[in-house]
């Protein structure tokens, strides 16, 4: 499945957000009404003209030649490198990609492939440590959240659906590579930041500890519970305390945003609001937006 690039489709919500203007489906001012120390602020101004997209893996294509040579290519598939067609221009004339490789890259080359992704596809690498990796990837966003988010709980006490510490650990760690890295690569701190997917999920706690007026966002591509489920996950209250951190969340149906907003009300004690079609939620002086943007099929 491929994104909905249309004019009026979920990515260009995103931004009319971001600027604080209505949406299609309600943006208001209410979702870019971020401010520092508490303040709010009825719109965004975009300074940089630049958008840095996160997400678990590039939107690239690796190979490696029979001489040894990593060969790489643009993946016109990949669902966050179909995001950019749907930005406004001329806004953000620049998009930057964040995410590892789907390989393991010898550590004397890794600096040498880091200059070349970001001269040629503006791509920028984060390296995770093998160990960090496997359990990070296979372990807590696998066996752990991908099972949560699908209404599958464990099915005894032996299960590998259990909460995993040292998943949990290693899950928070790479979150936190990620987190350096979009930092070493912002040139301000009001940088536009849009993280794709549950692999991510404590980016936006992380990088609004270093950044205070960072501008971001999330996009959850799978279901989001009831709370119900949700309740049932130890950590319910970090993940949820870090996507409010963003300062719009966005999902695929109106019954997610339903369950995300429910586990808001009875785990946090958070009421939502409604005005002119949007729905926002009041965290600590601050105005999170919640959005359905629903992907769909390129017709091209």
């Amino acid at each position: 499945m491929v994104v909905n690039q249309s004019k009026g489709g979920s990515f260009r919500d995103l931004a009319a957000l971001m600027q604080g203007t209505p949406g299609p489906s309600g943006g208001g001012s209410g979702p870019a009404a971020l401010g520092s120390g508490g303040q709010r602020r009825s719109s965004l101004s975009v300074s940089s003209g630049r958008i840095i997209i996160a997400s678990n893996h590039l939107p690239l294509r690796v190979k490696k030649a029979s001489s040894g040579e990593w060969t790489f290519e643009w993946d016109e598939d990949a669902l966050v490198a179909q995001a950019k067609d749907g930005l406004p221009r001329p806004q953000f004339q620049e998009v930057l990609y964040v995410g590892s490789l789907p390989v393991d890259i010898d550590l004397e080359e890794q600096e040498g492939i880091a200059i070349k992704l970001k001269e040629q596809y503006n791509c920028c690498p984060v390296y995770l440590e093998n160990s960090v990796k496997e359990k990070f990837y296979k372990g807590f966003c696998k066996q752990q959240l991908w099972p949560l988010f699908h209404y599958i709980l464990p099915g005894s006490p032996s299960s590998s659906q259990r909460f995993n510490v040292e998943y949990w650990q290693a899950y928070v760690k790479a979150n936190k590579s990620f987190a350096d890295k979009i930092v070493e690569e912002s040139a301000t701190d009001t940088e536009f930041v849009w993280i794709h997917d549950y692999h991510l999920l404590v980016l936006p706690s992380l990088l609004r500890k270093r950044f205070n007026r960072i501008r971001a966002g999330v996009f959850l591509h799978s279901p989001f519970p009831s709370s119900e489920i949700f309740r049932t996950f130890p950590k319910r209250e970090e993940l949820l305390r870090s996507l409010l951190n963003a300062d719009l969340i966005g999902f695929h149906t109106f019954d997610y945003a339903r369950h995300f907003l429910s586990c808001c009300s009875r785990m946090l004690g958070l009421e939502h609001e409604t005005s002119r079609g949007s729905i926002t939620l009041d965290y600590y002086g601050r105005t999170v937006g919640i959005k359905i943007m629903p992907t769909g099929v390129n017709p091209q």
